[in-house]
């Protein structure tokens, strides 16, 4: 009996399944910077700036203007993870949170009853292209945690676990563990409001890359979760012996072991696994709830207060361009790397 439920292309955003809302993998290939860590403005020409979304010569402004990236907008009763893995964010909040992140890097933010942020890609480098790569994942929370204070935390790269192994013929397996233990390694805690900060509900989320011809067994979720697997970059991928292309999604069994092989070159994988929360989702953009009428509240309330305003002088904030890798928390605290 096959462990493959379904096959299907990737489209933009990527299909998920409950617990999950959404995913995007943002890849975009940025010129040098200039002194507004924008790229120069002759090559905005053509765009459709501020809904920025053609990758016209290998990138997108997204909603940008000067900076590529998302200005600031709300969000309300969800978690967005948020994992850079070439290139660097900067995050501005209505909390007056606020941080410098990327390179391997993971932020965890439980919107909860409301936050404004602000995510831009700055392009610190202006000798040299500024190549960005970026997965963000919509995590659903509960009806019981939907009005939970906001918050964010994050996972810097260096304490995050990487598992790396070997196959019978020394091809190597490469997994980012950011969510879910991977063969006994186990990430950071996530947001103590969390979907996954209970172990029981199985959520996992891993990328990871297996080399040219390399063969691997990823390990049996549990029962009642549902897997789904990203192939975002390669050729062809076997799975449970059956071919998979390039740009695919593969639902599959999450309570048995998975056998995977990467042919004709290397293989990537984005892995998200999780229990349902199997509660009705009502959503409008930014905003997920259980019903309808909860939305036009949620509406009237970011009218009325919007989710405590905006602290920042413009709304695509960016951060000294000799600034490291920070996060500043709404309490005071602060995190330099």
């Amino acid at each position: 009996m096959t462990k493959i439920k379904a096959v299907k292309p990737l489209g933009f955003p990527w299909e998920t399944q409950d617990p999950f809302l959404f995913c995007a993998h943002h890849l975009d290939h940025y010129p040098k910077g200039n002194a507004n860590l924008g790229p120069d403005e002759h090559l905005l020409a053509g765009r459709n700036i501020g809904q920025d979304f053609e990758t016209k010569d290998g990138w997108r402004m997204y909603h940008g203007q000067t900076v590529p990236g998302f200005p600031n907008h709300p969000h309300r009763g969800f978690e967005t993870i948020t994992i850079v893995t070439q290139g660097l964010v900067d995050h501005a909040d209505s909390l007056g949170g606020s941080g410098r992140f990327g390179n391997g890097d993971v932020q965890w933010m439980t919107a909860g009853k409301g936050i404004q942020h602000s995510e831009m890609f700055p392009l610190l480098d202006q000798e040299n292209n500024n190549p960005f790569e970026l997965f963000q994942i919509w995590l659903n929370l509960p009806k019981a945690s939907k009005f939970v204070d906001a918050h964010y935390s994050m996972i810097w790269s260096e304490d995050l676990p990487i598992l790396d192994v070997e196959d019978q013929h020394g091809k190597r397996i490469y997994a980012r563990v950011v969510a879910g233990q991977l063969a006994g390694l186990a990430p950071p805690e996530p947001t103590p409001n969390s979907w996954a900060a209970t172990k029981e509900n199985d959520v996992a989320v891993w990328i990871i890359r297996l080399e040219e011809g390399a063969q691997w067994k990823l390990p049996s979720g549990a029962e009642g979760s549902t897997r789904n697997l990203y192939f975002y970059s390669g050729d062809k991928l076997i799975v449970d012996g059956q071919e998979v292309t390039n740009y695919s999604s593969i639902e599959v069994e999450a309570n048995q072991e998975l056998a995977l092989e990467a042919k004709n070159a290397e293989a990537n994988i984005l892995v998200l696994q999780g229990k349902p929360i199997n509660e009705p989702v009502a959503k409008y953009g930014p905003f997920v709830m259980n019903t309808q009428r909860e939305i036009m509240d949620t509406m009237e309330d970011y009218q009325k207060t919007q989710f405590g305003g905006w602290p920042w002088p413009r709304p695509d904030q960016v951060h000294l361009t000799a600034k490291g890798r920070f996060a500043q928390y709404a309490d005071g605290s602060k995190e330099e790397k």
